[in-house]
């Protein structure tokens, strides 16, 4: 899919690659497993629509439970960050919340891949403390980015 064609057109295919580096370079030190969902338009609430994108996209079904996802509705200039049981029962309760208020900063300036790029970076070095890589990790879920409705 050409990066015209993806909803928002945040950023080019170059971005995209570098986001997607950055998912793999997360993964190297943490068992937790790390997706980007984009797409136009949120009609929900963010939190609600980014648990359905979560779940839709099998996310829950990770070994430990450790799944992030990044959910970006560009149009309506929406975004979440969630993770699932595992990561949240040992996590502070507003390290989420907290990492939204990072990336904002990033988004206010166009800067979207920058934006995804330092929440993956610092999200990869938290969960490394809870769940760090073993020998026999695997790639659970896609680190590609994935677009549109599910």
């Amino acid at each position: 899919m050409k990066t015209a064609d993806k909803p928002g057109k945040l950023f080019s295919d170059s971005d995209e690659s570098s986001v997607k580096q950055a998912i793999i370079n997360a993964e190297l030190n943490t068992s937790g497993e790390i997706r980007v969902h984009i797409e136009d338009k949120c009609a929900t609430d963010v939190l609600d629509r980014a648990a359905y994108v979560f779940e839709k996209l099998g996310m829950h079904k990770t070994n430990q439970r450790n799944g992030v996802l990044f959910y970006l509705a560009a149009k309506d200039q929406k975004f979440a960050v969630i993770g699932d049981a595992g990561i949240n029962a040992v996590i502070p309760p507003s390290f989420w919340e907290d990492l939204k208020s990072e990336m904002i900063g990033f988004f206010r300036k166009d800067q979207f891949a920058d934006g995804l790029i330092f929440g993956i970076q610092k999200t990869g070095v938290d969960l490394k403390k809870h769940f760090p890589h073993k020998l026999d990790d695997k790639n659970e879920l896609s680190d590609d980015l994935s677009f549109g409705k599910v």
